[in-house]
């Protein structure tokens, strides 16, 4: 769950039979089948926007450097993808930045390593944030090696692809307990630290447009982004008079390591084609909104959803192709 393993931000429309016919063989990161093997695609006639080069979208010249010197954040899930940008761009500004990881304690390290190379202070929390005391554990823990937690960013996330009808509970229950009560159990613990502290803090959970928009075969995953929209936008209420700052992020179809559990890099290219940027997003590009709602620049910001999904939740005819189709 160090990443963003799921379908945020992706409309049904961009896979059609590509989506239906490898919704079983993803489940556990084994789907086998092509682009080139979908009915009706072809890697041959991808549209000219597939192949676009993202890289001049992950320059750090993207991240605006707001200022967070002096503060101390905890971003859950960020040994790699989105979680790793934020905590990185985070860093850029000022902030000593803890690193949460409940695997992958060798790129966890490795994040914090270029943490410290900014002269900032950084080490990892190994934590499974669907266990409360371990949560609770790691928040007193930034106190104790930082002295406050000034900002915190809910990232991390667990999720499977499957038909409800044929889902497997163990699966369905472990996306609840770590999507929807492991972001509950950090924005409280984050909270309840904050309101010991004068300086008080800012909190950003990062959600899905699939809190609004449900993707078929993830229902477990859409009821865990909707109820944590819910719970932030709650504790924003109850925290506003506090000075506590609580906000949503909504990101797109993101090229993060965790798409490649789901999607073989040709379903990918077939399935951007199909985006209205024809692009899939980067997570730098995501790390500069949540930098923005973690600012001081944002400081009239609170129950407020912030997305950034390169167009996909905008009306049917935005999709249209350039011949008006």
């Amino acid at each position: 769950m160090d990443v963003h393993c799921d379908c945020r931000g992706i409309p049904a429309q961009c896979f059609d039979g590509s989506r239906r016919a490898c919704q079983n063989s993803c489940r556990e990161g084994s789907c086998q089948q092509s682009a080139s093997a979908v009915p009706g695609r072809s890697v041959s006639n991808q549209p000219a926007g597939l192949s676009v080069d993202l890289g001049k979208y992950r320059s750090s010249e993207l991240v605006v450097q707001y200022s967070f010197v002096g503060k101390n954040a905890l971003v859950t899930g960020s040994s790699k993808g989105i979680g790793r940008a934020v905590a990185l761009a985070l860093a850029k500004g000022g902030a000593n930045v803890v690193v949460n990881c409940s695997g992958s304690r060798a790129q966890a390290e490795e994040v914090a390593a270029e943490i410290r190379a900014l002269g900032r202070k950084s080490y990892v929390a190994v934590c499974d944030v669907s266990d409360q005391s371990a949560v609770e554990a790691m928040v007193a823990g930034v106190v104790q090696e930082l002295g406050s937690l000034d900002m915190f960013v809910s990232n991390a996330v667990y999720s499977d692809r499957e038909l409800m009808v044929n889902a497997k509970m163990e699966g369905f229950r472990r996306t609840i307990e770590v999507s929807m009560w492991g972001a509950m159990y950090g924005v409280r613990a984050a909270a309840q630290q904050m309101l010991k502290q004068e300086s008080r803090g800012r909190i950003t959970v990062i959600s899905s447009p699939h809190a609004i928009i449900p993707f078929p075969t993830a229902m477990a995953y859409n009821m865990a982004k909707a109820a944590i929209d819910h719970m932030a936008r709650t504790a924003a209420i109850e925290l506003v008079r506090e000075g506590i700052r609580v906000n949503v992020f909504h990101p797109g179809w993101i090229d993060t390591p965790g798409e490649r559990k789901f999607f073989t890099e040709d379903q990918l290219a077939v399935g951007a084609s199909g985006l209205p940027m024809k692009r899939l997003g980067t997570s730098e590009e995501m790390a500069h909104g949540v930098c923005f709602t973690l600012s001081d620049e944002a400081s009239y910001m609170t129950g407020s959803t912030l997305t950034m999904d390169g167009g996909v939740g905008l009306p049917w005819w935005s999709k249209r192709t350039e011949g008006g189709q």
